[in-house]
């Protein structure tokens, strides 16, 4: 099983060795080369970025199985979504989670990664009205002097931030948007209570909250929040 890497140029592009080179691709295409197409070693494919081309001939290897995230997916390829261990859903208690303070109204914790559009969208006129919070990694923030960016967060930070913060904003790709491709962020918050606001423009929206939850633009988020803000603690808030 492998999650599917592809060409980054000026990083696994590059000679090893060579200054800022990562060989996650040459190590892929040594591994596909020798387990499957040698050895013809089933062998799973988990496309996690949507970076695998339609045309790619391992699509129609007998032996390889293409996964996405997507709810509808690439024709040749199957959902496989992301894994939640049971014990942290056994762990997850509405009404505890309801109950703890909240005192950050609305966070985005993940990577800039072609989310641009969907931030000018959703997230970042709320955050004119708002108490807020962005984690991770965004190069590009001038266009939003008005958005709270505190930098990159380490993987066990990011519970710490949706554990204080009321709700967050599902910002995917228009890639993903489309097909349904949501990512570990949605269970990341869920998990700690952090209520997911989820774009009018994602499809299969229904699976991943109820339509109370759906906004189809930032006043629409900003209506939302303050709807939870003035149930936080309650009953309808854990339910």
């Amino acid at each position: 099983m492998l999650e599917w890497r592809w060409p980054l140029p000026g990083r696994n592009t590059t000679a090893c060795g060579s200054p800022g080179h990562t060989c996650d691709l040459h190590r892929q295409a040594e591994l596909v080369d020798y387990y499957l197409r040698t050895r013809c070693l089933p062998t799973v494919v988990w496309d996690l970025d949507r970076q695998l081309p339609a045309s790619d001939p391992l699509r129609a290897h007998p032996n390889a199985t293409v996964c996405e995230l997507a709810l509808r997916p690439t024709p040749s390829a199957t959902t496989l979504l992301c894994p939640v261990p049971d014990a942290a859903l056994d762990a997850a208690d509405p009404a505890a989670l309801a109950a703890r303070p909240r005192p950050v109204s609305l966070v985005y914790v993940g990577n800039q990664y072609d989310r641009d559009e969907a931030f000018n969208h959703f997230f970042a006129p709320a955050a004119r009205r708002l108490d807020h919070l962005v984690a991770g990694k965004w190069t590009r923030t001038q266009a939003w002097p008005q958005v709270s960016f505190a930098g990159r967060c380490a993987f066990d930070q990011v519970a710490t931030i949706h554990d204080r913060a009321l709700a967050t904003v599902l910002l995917l790709p228009g890639r993903y948007a489309r097909v349904g491709h949501m990512t570990s962020r949605w269970f990341e918050a869920l998990l700690a209570g952090c209520l997911p606001v989820v774009p009018a423009s994602i499809a299969c929206r229904e699976a991943f909250a109820p339509p109370s939850l759906f906004a189809a633009d930032a006043d629409e988020v900003v209506d939302r929040v303050q709807w939870l803000r003035g149930i936080a603690g309650g009953r309808e808030h854990a339910d």
